[in-house]
């Protein structure tokens, strides 16, 4: 019997075998090659797949995405043999594997300066500015959306931009006629890549319905952070309690969810924005990311070039992979790389320890408190169990007590559940080497406090040392105006940029720990499975977060100077960003708790007042970009996957990459001890308006700009320097990087460009 059932299991599986063999390719056509013979792109795309097999039944369904104008090529379900066939074709430049990327994972519009009392704007009300921000879409990519949320309100809103293409796509749970209005204008999903990894895979997950329904959270909450309509009494729980609304509360929002249980598929990321680009979004945001490669290997890279071709904002996050360095993603010098800081609103929880010490930390724990009671507090140091993994915890050693965990490895909350479901009554969640000194607040499912490092040195060797060390855990609610803001986050990602290493990345940072906005209510704020309560907001930390606060500025710079090219608005929003937090300090880095620098924090955290009329811009034309990606020495073939002309040559092309008229400086010694730059600025001040330099450049380092003033007469006038950076000699730099700025200064302001500097070899 045994033997029988053995031999019917390997015959199903022989069955099913050219299904599990199948996998999702990208594949790179020569796109301008298309013959004659066939009407449409996607009906050679057919052909060329129809062609593989003597079937035609066998590929009928292969063709998964035909692109437009985000790629010059379609995405196809294909087993190993086929993708080799279509690697042979001359038609064919490249076959790829499709990539999973992952998500990166109130008071802000108050600490940035948006509330409704102050005029931004040069000569105009923040309310003439909101009116203007209503003929600007922002298109989302993410998990999709909660229609209900009241931050998709459309009161008062005109009617949708004649020029909309886009549209709300139905679904089992989705009803375009119900669920979009004239703010909540589209709502698409792509979902080909994440069915056919799920149908390939042997997972447990179920699958999600196909809709454009957020059944996540996070894309519900990135857009209203971004542009999310103003909701009274706002709070997670009665924590950070408010008027909650996003950047550019009057912008439209279309929703595009590519991100599913199991990833953000490349297959569908490109999908997406390649519709997106076609129904006419003004900026696209994409909280999420992968590694760092090629710019032709990488999705959003190349997405991103169509977008910003077509004028359209591209803002990105940077990645939750700090304090590493050089764990940047999204680098491509045509994209806003936004990195992660804190705000001035924390929510203060204590631990008091049996010795007398009061412990300060974070918590959005809102169920019943622990009393005044003191109880057992226990700390394992066996790995595993310090961490709190699931499994670890053993229910004889931590039942009715409180468990110290360390972060890391696994979520925070996932942390609490396990320590709950182990009999634990409380958690501290300590810090370690990597998170320093920050501090993210959770709604845990038990009473729990999160802590730094430092005080959570102290905790772990008051355990170690006490014979009964006990403790009792309390809440402070919310409190506002917290000094020093902002701080980078520990988790934000870091350069130097190593796709890149001539452009300083990320480019700036904005709120991005702690922010309240919209959430989905078909999960519960921790996003754990066992989490029964619904809330209509939720507070999340992340680049996630950072990314969308600029996206909704960008827009606000588009509704205020809609002549302005992508990077123009770029230009502006670092040139303007500020490097002091509200102590009149050098920003500071969570990490460690030292001073931050640009490889953190870019160009400075975002002040939307100043980007408004920043004075000077650094533009970039797309012939510009295409010299930049020249110089790279990329194969024709892999620049025109990215540029999609079909007579695009290196004819002119910068000699080092560093040359683009970027707003920022990475300056490389290397074979030379002198590097030079020309960079190119175009009023968009007053006429008549003259600017002088100020550098502030490291001992190692000689830096002459010239000239060192120059006078606009015009608006739109564009006037060049040139600056010469000479490393000094003697100077033992070696494997070490130091930072600096250039700054264009008037009465009115100060332009001003991070320099990073760098060596690879010792000049005596």
């Amino acid at each position: 019997m045994g033997s029988l059932l053995c031999f019917s299991l390997i015959a199903f599986l022989l069955v099913l075998h050219p299904c599990f063999a199948k996998k999702t390719y990208i594949v790179h056509v020569k796109h301008h090659q298309k013959p004659s013979s066939y009407s449409t792109h996607h009906d050679w795309y057919d052909a060329q797949l129809k062609s593989l097999s003597s079937s035609s039944s066998s590929n009928s369904e292969s063709l998964l995405y035909s692109y437009d104008t985000a790629y010059p090529g379609f995405a196809a379900s294909l087993d190993p043999h086929e993708a080799e066939l279509l690697r042979q074709s001359d038609d064919v430049v490249g076959v790829y594997e499709d990539t999973v990327y992952t998500l990166h994972t109130t008071r802000t519009p108050e600490f940035l300066g948006l509330d409704n009392q102050l005029g931004v704007w040069a000569g105009h009300t923040q309310q003439e500015l909101n009116s203007a921000a209503q003929d600007v879409i922002i298109g989302v990519l993410d998990t999709g959306v909660w229609p209900e949320s009241k931050s998709f309100s459309d009161m008062g809103m005109p009617d949708v931009p004649s020029r909309w293409r886009g549209e709300c796509e139905s679904g089992p749970d989705f009803d375009p006629k119900v669920h979009c209005n004239k703010k909540l204008i589209g709502a698409r999903f792509f979902a080909k890549g994440y069915r056919m990894s799920s149908s390939s895979s042997f997972t447990n997950q179920p699958r999600q319905p196909e809709s454009p329904r957020d059944q996540d959270g996070h894309g519900t909450h990135t857009a209203s952070t971004a542009a999310g309509a103003p909701v009274g009494n706002a709070s997670l729980l009665g924590y950070a309690s408010g008027i909650a609304r996003g950047m550019a509360p009057r912008a439209r929002v279309a929703t595009y969810k590519v991100c599913w249980p199991t990833g953000c598929f490349g297959s569908d990321i490109l999908a997406g924005m390649d519709r997106a680009i076609l129904d006419g979004v003004d900026v696209l945001s994409l909280s999420l990311g992968g590694g760092s490669g090629p710019y032709y290997r990488d999705t959003i890279a190349i997405g991103g070039f169509s977008a910003m071709e077509k004028g359209i904002v591209v803002s990105c996050s940077a990645g939750n992979s700090g304090p590493a360095k050089a764990s940047l993603a999204n680098t491509a010098p045509w994209i806003m790389t936004v990195g992660a800081g804190t705000i001035d609103r924390d929510f203060p929880a204590y631990a008091v320890l049996g010795n007398g010490k009061k412990i300060i930390g974070v918590s959005l724990y809102s169920g019943k408190g622990m009393g005044k009671k003191l109880v057992s507090l226990v700390y394992n140091t066996d790995s595993s169990s310090s961490l709190c993994l699931p499994g670890s915890l053993n229910p004889k050693d931590v039942r009715g007590k409180i468990v110290v965990c360390d972060r890391g490895t696994n979520a925070r909350v996932e942390k609490g559940l396990v320590v709950k479901e182990a009999g634990g009554v409380g958690m501290i969640l300590a810090n370690t080497v990597e998170s320093g000194e920050e501090l993210v607040a959770d709604s845990h499912l038990l009473p729990a406090v999160a802590v730094g490092r430092k005080l959570g040195n102290v905790i772990r060797q008051y355990v170690k040392s006490e014979r009964n060390p006990t403790a009792v855990l309390s809440f402070g609610g919310t409190v506002v105006n917290v000094k020093p803001s902002p701080v980078v986050a520990a988790f934000s990602s870091r350069g130097p940029n190593t796709v890149t290493p001539q452009i300083l990345k990320p480019d700036l940072i904005g709120p991005g720990v702690n922010i309240l906005a919209a959430w989905s209510e078909a999960i519960g704020p921790t996003g754990l499975e066992k989490d029964t309560r619904r809330t209509k907001f939720n507070i999340m930390s992340g680049t996630s977060m950072s990314c969308p606060h600029i996206s909704g500025l960008a827009a606000l710079l588009k509704a205020a100077h809609p002549e302005w090219s992508p990077s123009a608005i770029k230009s502006a929003l670092m040139t303007t960003a500020y490097n002091r937090d509200t102590t009149n300090s050098p920003l500071r880095d969570a990490e460690g708790d030292q001073l931050s620098t640009p490889w953190a924090h870019g160009a400075g955290h975002v002040d939307p007042h100043k980007a408004l009329s920043p004075g000077l811009v650094y533009d970039i034309r797309p012939e510009e970009y295409i010299k930049f990606l020249c110089s790279l020495d990329y194969e024709m073939d892999h620049i025109q996957a990215i540029v999609k002309r079909p007579n695009v040559t290196c004819a002119k092309k910068f000699s080092d990459p560093g040359q683009i008229n970027y707003p920022s400086f990475a300056v490389l010694f290397g074979k030379s001890r002198v590097v030079r730059y020309t960079r190119t600025l175009t009023n968009v001040g007053a006429a008549g308006s003259t600017y002088e330099v100020v550098i502030d450049a490291p001992p190692s380092v000689t830096v002459t700009v010239k000239p060192s003033k120059l006078v606009f007469k015009r608006v739109g006038e564009r006037l060049r320097y040139t600056v010469t950076f000479v490393s000094k000699k003697g100077v033992s730099t070696m494997s070490k990087t130091t930072f600096g700025s250039i700054s264009w200064n008037n009465v009115q302001n100060q332009v001003r460009s991070p320099v990073s500097y760098s060596w690879s070899q010792l000049f005596n």
